[in-house]
């Protein structure tokens, strides 16, 4: 790799960083019982509202029709989720430094599928809290489920739920591209010489 291409791959390294203090995910809900609506923001190593007292609202909601209280400290992905971006930033600084494109390759595909991964597994945990009610819950809906969209908008009753990349997804897709295009430009530029 020239010095063009660990530049770029250290820059995408390093933009990386950014995504420890943005939300990677937000999802906002609109109903009768909250005009000005209600929020939460999925960050890599937390889960917060968008005001003061919107998960504490949400999950009220949720009690009522029998879906899971989301606490932060219980879902192991906000442990790991740090330490995954934190290789993935050192891992590419030294593949920066040591400028092997083979190496870039396999971080790129990595990345990749770290991706996937965690969109899958974001996927997978909207579904068990839509549709592992408790018998218990005051509002029931036969055959209703609630899980909230991955992109996008849905009516779930009376609440129109709309979930949506944040900007640590963009920053990701920028560093991912960076990457790309380093890996990419290098190839050809060998071709050339």
């Amino acid at each position: 790799m020239g010095t063009k291409e660990k530049s770029l791959t250290a820059v995408a390294a390093l933009l990386l960083g950014l995504v420890f203090f943005v939300p990677i995910w937000t999802i906002d809900m609109d109903a009768p019982q909250y005009p000005e609506g209600i929020g939460m923001e999925i960050s890599i190593n937390k889960i917060e509202g968008q005001k003061k007292n919107d998960l504490l609202n949400i999950n009220g909601l949720n009690h009522y029709i029998g879906m899971k209280e989301i606490t932060p400290e219980s879902i192991p992905e906000l442990k790991i989720m740090p330490w995954i971006f934190a290789f993935l930033i050192t891992s590419g600084l030294v593949i920066a430094l040591w400028g092997n494109r083979n190496a870039l390759l396999i971080w790129i595909l990595l990345f990749v599928l770290l991706a996937i991964a965690g969109l899958v597994d974001f996927y997978l945990w909207g579904y068990d809290y839509g549709h592992n009610l408790s018998d218990d819950a005051a509002i029931k809906v036969p055959g209703m489920t609630y899980q909230p969209p991955l992109i996008g908008t849905k009516q779930l009753l009376n609440i129109t739920a709309s979930s949506w990349p944040g900007p640590g997804f963009y920053i990701s897709l920028i560093s991912m591209g960076l990457a790309s295009y380093a890996f990419w430009s290098g190839k050809s530029s060998s071709k050339e010489n």
